[in-house]
C-alpha cells in the first residue's frame, strides 16, 4: 500500500496546484510510482484524457509531472459551474445527469462511495500519492459535506503540509487560524506549514515561524520564492491581476474575459500579448480578438451584447483584424444557437441569434463530446493536436469555409474552431500572429522544463528530511 502526502491550503489561490505538481515530479526524479489525486475541483478548466474521459487541468499536469498516464481516478469529480448557483457534476470523467440534478448538500452521500474507491485503488498502484486539497479546510461550514479535505487526510491517513501565500500578507494568522479550525484528530496529520510566494531575504522571517510553533506544535518546513514559472492554471482567480497585462502600445491579442470562461489557460502561450477585456474601450489598439470557450455560452454571449464587447468585436471583424472563437466563441461567432434540450440550465427550445460572423448553426445536445484530437489545417498544412468538450453540434452554411469538418472554419479574416489548445501548437501561434502582425513573445520553455525547474526550486525550499519522514 502507498503512502500519501497531501498539500492543503488557508485560502484558494495559495499555490496547491502547483505545490503538488512540484511534488510529484520531484519524487518521480526519485524513481518513485507517483500519482496525483483531487477529490473533488471545481473549475471551468478541463481537459481529456487518452481514455476520451474529462479531468481538471490541474490533474492533467500533475499526471505529466508525475509522468504517468492522465487517469481519472485522480481527479473523480469534477464540477463546473455554469451560474452562480448551479454547477455540472462530472463523476470518473462523464457527466453525473441525476447528480448533478441534486442540491449540494445532498451530493456527499453519492459522491463519497466514488472518492474512497478511486483513492484506494490508486494508493494500492502507487508508491506515493500526492494529494490536493480545494479551498480551505477551516470552511467549518462545509465541515458536514467535505469529501475533499481532512476527510480525504483521514481516509489516507495522509501527512499534510498546509501553505499560506505569504505575498498576500497576514500568512502566520492564516496558518495560525486554520490550525484552530481544525479537530485534534485533524491537527494530528499536520507535518508542516509552507510559506508560498516568499519574496526576499528569509532570514528577516525570524522570530514569527518559530512563534507560530510554539503556539501550534506544527513546524514551519517549507519557504518557498515567487517563481516566474507559469503552468496551466485551475481557475480564473488570475485573471484579476492580468486584465491589462500590456499597455497596448505595441499592439495585443484582446479576449474576452467571459463571466462563465472555461480553458482559460490554453492561451498562456500568448503571455505578455494577451489582454484580457471586459469593456469596448478596451479593444483600442487590439490586432487580433479571441472569445475563449465558456459554460454558459447563452448567457455569456448576453454580456457580451451588453458590455457593448458583441458591437466593438464586430466592427474590428468589418475592419479586417483577426477574429478567433474557441469552442463556446466559436459557437457565439455563427449565425444561432439552439438549446431545445435545456442543456444550459435554460428553457427547453430556447434559443438566441449569435453574432453572425461565420455562417454556422448550433444545436445543444445531452450528450457531451470529449475526445483527443490531431488532425491537418488545410489552410497552413500544419498537424494540430488538442482536445474537445461540447454540447454543441454545429452545422455550417455556404457562407463559411470548412477548413475541417466539425473542428474549424473560416470566414474571411474570421476563424472559429472546437480544437481546445490550438493556440499550444506552437507553429500555429506563429502563423497566427503574423496574421496580426505582432511577433512571437518571448519563448516559453516546455511544460516538462517548467515542471522540472519548479520541483528542484521546491525542493531546495523544502526541508526535505519531512518529505523523507512521510514515505
Amino acid at each position: 500500500m502507498g503512502k500519501a502526502i497531501m498539500v492543503q491550503g488557508c485560502t484558494s489561490s495559495a499555490g496547491k496546484s502547483y505545490l503538488t505538481a512540484a511534488l510529484c515530479r520531484a519524487l518521480a526524479n526519485e524513481g518513485l510510482r507517483v500519482a496525483p489525486f483531487k477529490a473533488q475541483n471545481m473549475s471551468n478548466n478541463a481537459g481529456v484524457t487518452p481514455a476520451g474521459l474529462e479531468m481538471g487541468r490541474a490533474q492533467l499536469v500533475q499526471a505529466r509531472a508525475a509522468r504517468v498516464t492522465p487517469d481519472v481516478r485522480m481527479n473523480p469529480v469534477l464540477l463546473k459551474p455554469e451560474a452562480d448557483t448551479r454547477s455540472q457534476v462530472v463523476l470518473l470523467g462523464q457527466v453525473s445527469r441525476e447528480i448533478t440534478a441534486l442540491p449540494w448538500r445532498e451530493r456527499k452521500a453519492h459522491l463519497w462511495p466514488h472518492v474512497q474507491t478511486a483513492l484506494h485503488s490508486l494508493l494500492a498502484e502507487f508508491d506515493v500519492v500526492v494529494i490536493e486539497g480545494a479551498g480551505s479546510p477551516a470552511e467549518v461550514n462545509l465541515r458536514g459535506s467535505d469529501i475533499v479535505n481532512m476527510r480525504v487526510a483521514l481516509e489516507a491517513q495522509a501527512g499534510v503540509l498546509l501553505a499560506a501565500d505569504i505575498d498576500r500578507g497576514g500568512a502566520f494568522a492564516h496558518l495560525l487560524g486554520t490550525w484552530h479550525c481544525l479537530t485534534p484528530g485533524e491537527r494530528g496529520l499536520l507535518r508542516g506549514f509552507i510559506l508560498n510566494r516568499f519574496r526576499g531575504d528569509a532570514r528577516l522571517l525570524s522570530p514569527a515561524p518559530e512563534w507560530l510553533q510554539e503556539q501550534t506544535g506544527v513546524p514551519t518546513v517549507g519557504v518557498i520564492p515567487m517563481l516566474d514559472v507559469t503552468l496551466p492554471e485551475e481557475d480564473g482567480v488570475w485573471l484579476d491581476s492580468r486584465a491589462a497585462t500590456t499597455d497596448g502600445a505595441g499592439g495585443f491579442v484582446a479576449i474576452a474575459r467571459l463571466p462563465r470562461v472555461s480553458n482559460l489557460d490554453e492561451f498562456a502561450p500568448l503571455g505578455p500579448l494577451a489582454r484580457w477585456v471586459s469593456r469596448p474601450d478596451e479593444l483600442a489598439g487590439a490586432r487580433a480578438v479571441i472569445i475563449p470557450g465558456s459554460k454558459s455560452t447563452a448567457a455569456d454571449l448576453n454580456w457580451l451584447r451588453q458590455t457593448g464587447l458583441a458591437a466593438g468585436i464586430t466592427r474590428l471583424a468589418g475592419a479586417g483584424v483577426p477574429v478567433l472563437g474557441v469552442c463556446g466563441g466559436l459557437q457565439m461567432l455563427g449565425q444561432s444557437i439552439r438549446d431545445p434540450h435545456g442543456v444550459e440550465g435554460g428553457v427547453p427550445g430556447a434559443g438566441v441569434p449569435g453574432l453572425g460572423l461565420l455562417d454556422l448553426h448550433t444545436e445543444f445536445m445531452p450528450d457531451k463530446t470529449t475526445v483527443q484530437t490531431t488532425f491537418t489545417d488545410p489552410e497552413t498544412g500544419f498537424a494540430l493536436t488538442g482536445y474537445e468538450i461540447h454540447h454543441g453540434q454545429t452545422r455550417a452554411g455556404s457562407g463559411v469555409q470548412t477548413l475541417a469538418p466539425g473542428l474549424l472554419w473560416r470566414q474571411g479574416n474570421v476563424r472559429g474552431t472546437y480544437l481546445h489548445g490550438l493556440l499550444e501548437n506552437p507553429a500555429y501561434l506563429e502563423r497566427f500572429l503574423g496574421w496580426a502582425d505582432l511577433p512571437l513573445p518571448p519563448g516559453l520553455d516546455s511544460l516538462d522544463a517548467r515542471l522540472d525547474t519548479i520541483a528542484a526550486q521546491v525542493r531546495a525550499g523544502l526541508d526535505w528530511s519531512v518529505i523523507e519522514g512521510m514515505l
